[in-house]
Formats: C-alpha cells, structure tokens, sequence
C-alpha cells in the first residue's frame, strides 16, 4: 500500500487496516516460528507498512488538535 493510497483512506478504515496488518504480522511470525519462511525480508516489509499507517494516524490525530 503506498502513501497515497493510505491517505485516501478515512480514519476509521485505516485503524482497521492497522489491526488486521497487525494481526497478519503476528501470524506470520507464528508460521515462521513453525516452518521458516522463505523470504524473511517480508518481516520488515510488514513493519514499514505498519508504521506508515500509524505515521498518518498521528498526523490526523496532530491536524485535528490545531
């Protein structure tokens, strides 16, 4: 998901993009934990994707305040 689709998104739908991101990482860290996965690098993807959502959570959350 890029910046600028994270931005058309309303806040309600981004919080539950958070949570179902991650739920899907903790998962993955489950299934890695059983069966190693192939491409670890798909960690920090998950990560990255994570916090750009929550970046634009907060800049919200700052613009409202003003």
């Amino acid at each position: 998901m890029t910046k600028a689709e994270i931005k058309e998104l309303n806040t309600k739908d981004l919080k539950e993009r958070v949570q179902e991101e991650k739920g899907a990482y903790v998962r993955m860290k489950l299934d890695h934990a059983i069966s190693p996965l192939e491409n670890t690098s798909k960690f920090k993807e998950a990560r990255k994707e994570i916090a750009r959502m929550l970046t634009e959570l907060r800049v919200r959350e700052i613009n409202e305040q003003k």
